[in-house]
């Protein structure tokens, strides 16, 4: 089991500058839904960006430490028009 403040921490090891939340989607320490908002994301289609957010946690994932992901991200730009809406 893996707990979302670790998650947290290895999102932000490899994207220093984000803002990220993470649900635990079970209560079982395996299933998240993340939501990251980093400026690393600018110009870069949404499916590079999910691979950025699985490429720091490739570890955890591979242990099966962490069994489903959902990811949504943004960058500060399009999360700031989302609040806003």
């Amino acid at each position: 089991m893996i707990s979302p403040q670790q998650v947290e921490a290895m999102i932000k090891a490899e994207l220093p500058d984000a803002l990220v939340q993470v649900q635990d989607l079970t209560g079982g320490g395996d299933h998240y839904q993340v939501t990251v908002v980093s400026s690393q994301f600018a110009n870069k289609r949404l499916v590079q960006q999910h691979q950025l957010v699985y490429g720091a946690l490739r570890q955890a994932m591979s242990t099966e430490a962490i069994h489903a992901l959902a990811v949504k991200t943004y960058t500060p730009e399009a999360w700031q028009a989302t609040a806003a809406s």
